[in-house]
C-alpha cells in the first residue's frame, strides 16, 4: 500500500483552510445532530410504523450504541489508513443508510438501519478533528478547533429544532432525507477540498479489545432495553446482563496485558481522569435519556406540536450558554470541586422538579426544571472535561479527547436504554385495562400512541400510566446525577490537582467556553 503519511500542518494552501473547516464541521454536525433529532419524531414514528415502546427505544439507541461502541476502533482505523478515506466511507454509509431508512415502514428494519448510520458516524466524528489538527498551521489551529467545538456543542439542539420545523409540514421520513442531503454535500466537499492525512506507523489496531468492548456493551444494553418485555427477573434477562458484565470485565483484563491497548485501564488510577470520565458519562446519561422521555411527554401527553416540543427546551439552552461561559472563572476562583459538585447537584435538582410533572402541569413548572438542568450541565462540564485532559501528559492528549467523546456517546446510549426501560416497564405495570379485548389491550400496552389510537377511557388510563413511568425514569435520572456528585466529591476530596504534562507542573487552567462546548 502506498504511504499516506500525514502532510505537514499547514501544507494545504491557505485559501483551502476555510473550505476544509466548513466541510469537516458540516460532516460533524450531521452525525452529532442525529443523536437527538429523531427524538422529536417518536410520536409520528409510533403512529405510522406501529412501533412498540421498546422498539422506539431501539430506534433511538441503536444509533447511539453502535456509535459509542465503534468510536475508538474507528478513530484508530482513520488515523492509520487515512482520515479522508474514513470521512468518505462514513459519510457514504450514513447517507445510504438514511436513504434506505426513509423508505422503510418496519420498525425492525429502521432499527437495523439506524445501526448502519452509527457505523458511519463512528468513522466520521474522530476523522473531522484529526483532519483539522493535521492540516491547519499551528497559528490557526486553536481557532479552527474552537469552531469545531462550537459546532459539536450546538448540533444536538439544532437537530431538535430542525426536526421540529420539518415535522410541521412533512413526515418523519423528512428527517432522514435531510440526513441524505447533508451527507451528500459533505461527501462532495470532502472529495473536492479535504486532503488525505494518516499515521501509517501507528501500532496495529487492538482487534481483540475492540471485539470484546462491542460484544459486552451490546449484550448489556440489549438486556436493559428488552427487560420490560421479558421481565427484569426473567432468566434470559439476568443471563444477558451477567454475560455483558463478564465480557466487559474480560475486556479490562485483556487490555491490561496489551502493549498497545485500545483503552488502557491504568489511566483510571488517576482520580481526576476517573472523576471526569464518570461525570461526563452520567451527565449525558441524564441528558439524552431525558430528551428521549421528554419529547414523548410533550407531544403525546401535553399535545404539543413537534416544533413546540423542541421550542420548549429553550430555557435549558438559554441557561446553559451563559453559565458555561462563566464556569471557567468560577473554577479558577473556587477550584474544580465546588462548582463541579454544585453543577451536578443542579442537574439532579432539575430532574427532581421535572419528575413531578403530570398531564395538566403548566409550562412554568417545566421551565422551572429546565433552568437548573441547563445551569448544572454548563457548570459541571468545564471542570469535568478539563480534569480529563489535564490529567494526561501532552503526548496522550489524543487519548483524553477520545475518552471525552467515548464517555459522552456511551453515557447517551446507556441513558436512553435505562431510562427508556424504566419508562416502558412502569407504563406496562401501571396500565390496567379490565374487560378490554386482548388484542386491544396488547396494542395499548405496546405504546402510548397506540393507546391514543384506541381512544376513550383507554387513552386516559394509558396517559396516566405513561406519566407514572416518566416519574420513575426522571427520578432515576436524578439519582444518576446525585451519584455523579457524590463520586466526584469523594474522588477529589484529597486528590492533588492534575498536572498539564510530564514536565509542566502548573495548576490546570479551565478550558474556554468553545472547548467546553464540544462536550455539550
Amino acid at each position: 500500500m502506498p504511504s499516506t503519511r500525514a502532510p505537514a500542518a499547514g501544507s494545504a494552501p491557505a485559501a483551502r483552510h476555510r473550505l476544509i473547516l466548513v466541510v469537516t464541521c458540516l460532516a460533524l454536525g450531521t452525525v452529532v445532530a442525529a443523536m437527538a433529532s429523531l427524538n422529536v419524531a417518536l410520536p409520528d414514528l409510533a403512529r405510522e410504523t406501529h412501533a412498540t415502546q421498546t422498539q422506539l427505544s431501539w430506534i433511538i439507541d441503536s444509533y447511539s450504541l453502535v456509535f459509542a461502541s465503534l468510536l475508538l476502533p474507528a478513530g484508530a482505523l482513520g488515523d492509520r489508513f487515512g482520515r479522508r478515506r474514513a470521512l468518505l466511507a462514513g459519510l457514504a454509509l450514513f447517507g445510504a443508510g438514511s436513504a434506505a431508512a426513509a423508505l422503510t415502514t418496519e420498525p425492525s428494519t429502521l432499527i437495523a438501519l439506524r445501526g448502519v448510520l452509527g457505523v458511519g458516524a463512528a468513522l466520521v466524528m474522530p476523522a473531522t478533528l484529526s483532519t483539522i489538527t493535521s492540516t491547519f498551521p499551528r497559528a490557526q489551529r486553536a481557532q479552527a478547533v474552537s469552531v469545531w467545538a462550537a459546532v459539536a456543542g450546538a448540533s444536538a439542539l439544532v437537530g431538535l429544532f430542525a426536526t421540529g420545523a420539518l415535522l410541521e409540514g412533512w413526515s418523519w421520513r423528512s428527517v432522514f432525507l435531510l440526513n441524505v442531503t447533508l451527507a451528500l454535500v459533505a461527501l462532495v466537499g470532502t472529495l473536492l477540498f479535504v486532503p488525505e492525512s494518516a499515521e501509517p506507523r501507528q501500532p496495529r489496531l487492538d482487534v481483540g479489545g475492540a471485539v470484546l468492548s462491542v460484544v459486552g456493551l451490546v449484550a448489556l444494553v440489549h438486556s436493559v432495553i428488552e427487560a420490560p418485555t421479558r421481565g427484569w427477573a426473567d432468566p434470559v434477562t439476568l443471563a444477558e446482563i451477567a454475560l455483558g458484565l463478564a465480557v466487559l470485565i474480560g475486556f479490562v483484563l485483556f487490555e491490561l496485558r496489551r502493549e498497545h491497548p485500545l483503552l488502557d485501564p491504568r489511566l483510571f488510577r488517576n482520580r481526576h481522569f476517573s472523576a471526569g470520565s464518570l461525570s461526563i458519562m452520567l451527565q449525558f446519561f441524564v441528558f439524552f435519556g431525558f430528551i428521549f422521555v421528554m419529547m414523548q411527554y410533550l407531544q403525546l401527553v401535553r399535545g404539543d406540536s413537534a416544533l413546540m416540543a423542541a421550542t420548549a427546551m429553550l430555557p435549558m439552552a438559554v441557561t446553559m450558554v451563559p453559565v458555561s461561559r462563566a464556569a471557567p472563572a468560577l473554577t479558577a476562583r473556587f477550584g474544580f470541586r465546588g462548582p463541579w459538585v454544585a453543577g451536578l447537584a443542579g442537574v439532579a435538582a432539575g430532574m427532581g422538579v421535572l419528575s413531578r410533572l403530570d398531564a395538566s402541569s403548566p409550562y412554568w413548572l417545566i421551565a422551572t426544571g429546565l433552568v437548573p438542568l441547563g445551569a448544572g450541565m454548563g457548570l459541571a462540564m468545564t471542570p469535568a472535561t478539563t480534569s480529563i485532559t489535564d490529567a494526561l501528559p501532552r503526548s496522550l492528549q489524543n487519548i483524553g479527547s477520545a475518552m471525552n467523546d467515548l464517555a459522552r456517546e456511551l453515557g447517551g446510549a446507556l441513558g436512553i436504554a435505562v431510562l427508556g426501560s424504566l419508562l416502558s416497564a412502569a407504563y406496562r405495570d401501571h396500565l390496567s385495562l379490565p374487560g378490554l379485548p386482548d388484542h386491544l389491550a396488547d396494542a395499548a400496552r405496546s405504546s402510548l400512541a397506540a393507546a391514543h389510537a384506541i381512544g376513550g377511557p383507554v387513552s386516559d388510563t394509558a396517559t396516566t400510566a405513561f406519566v407514572d413511568g416518566m416519574h420513575l425514569a426522571l427520578l432515576g435520572a436524578a439519582g444518576a446525577a446525585l451519584l455523579a456528585a457524590v463520586a466526584v466529591a469523594l474522588l477529589l476530596r484529597s486528590a492533588p490537582l492534575p498536572e498539564t504534562s510530564d514536565d509542566d507542573h502548573e495548576v490546570p487552567r479551565p478550558v474556554d467556553a468553545e472547548k467546553q462546548a464540544s462536550y455539550l
